[in-house]
């Protein structure tokens, strides 16, 4: 909605970062179904309890009001509503490192001002993510397909089924090679000219993470791996995103310390 030369926000929103701004207020940035990321201020937030109320702390879905002027920059947070406040996540370690992990991914990664199908797809992501996460308390595998998930929906899925480079299907009995550049299979007559970071994977492994790609996000947690796949696809991701990514989040420690650290690389 566009008044005056400003343009208005009025609809959900997920928080994603809270930064204390001067001597009284808040800097908030949110996650919108309709425009992805925008960055507010929230005047006075600090010294007045009355103005928003409980709301305004990471993870919390809101109802908010944004008036920024045009489409670009920092916009004034006028209201408030709090929707939920997804209280579980703050009640284990796990749940809460991973939450924080895709908080942080998404403030870090979700483009601003997002057009077509990408902010729909990323908030309904990061919602049902955090609704997931509230009634399934996460195991090392539920985390690496929330990881998946998180990528896919910011535009960075894996080829898992075909050679990225002639779309023969993934065929064999033994490990396929993973090439973490290319970012996805290649077989073996066309990986044997080029060069790259590849990963072994077996079949196994690619199936399981192809349904989590394909699954209802709230099914993830009914998804089961070996131990093989799972040592696989730990490898995978961490080289995957490592590489396509380019950047070490802050809350990587805290899931290592809940998790266990992810294996260098050459394992596996």
């Amino acid at each position: 909605m566009k008044r005056g030369g400003f343009t208005r926000y009025e609809g959900d929103a997920l928080v994603l970062r809270v930064v204390e701004h001067g001597e009284s207020d808040l800097i908030v940035r949110l996650l919108t179904p309709s425009s992805g990321r925008l960055t507010a201020i929230a005047k006075g937030a600090r010294r007045s309890v009355r103005r928003f109320p409980g709301t305004l702390d990471v993870f919390n879905h809101l109802r908010v009001a944004v008036r920024r002027r045009g489409r670009a920059g920092m916009g004034f947070l006028e209201r408030a509503r709090l929707v939920s406040p997804h209280l579980e996540l703050r009640r284990d370690a796990r749940r809460y490192a991973l939450a924080s992990w895709t908080s942080e991914l998404l403030d870090r990664m979700a483009p601003e001002d997002a057009h077509g199908a990408d902010a729909p797809r990323i908030f309904a992501f990061a919602s049902g993510a955090l609704g997931l996460l509230e009634s399934v308390k996460p195991d090392l595998a539920l985390r690496l397909l929330i990881e998946l998930r998180a990528l896919d929906a910011l535009g960075l899925r894996p080829e898992l089924g075909h050679c990225v480079r002639c779309g023969k299907p993934a065929q064999g009995t033994g490990p396929i090679g993973f090439n973490v550049s290319d970012g996805g299979l290649v077989c073996t007559s066309c990986g044997s000219d080029r060069t790259g970071a590849v990963i072994p994977v077996h079949l196994g492994t690619l199936k399981v993470l192809q349904q989590g790609l394909d699954y209802d996000l709230a099914l993830l947690g009914r998804l089961a791996f070996s131990a093989r796949a799972l040592q696989e696809a730990e490898q995978l991701l961490f080289r995957f995103q490592r590489f396509h990514i380019g950047l070490e989040l802050r809350s990587e420690r805290f899931l290592a310390d809940c998790f266990g650290p992810p294996l260098p690389p050459g394992r596996g």
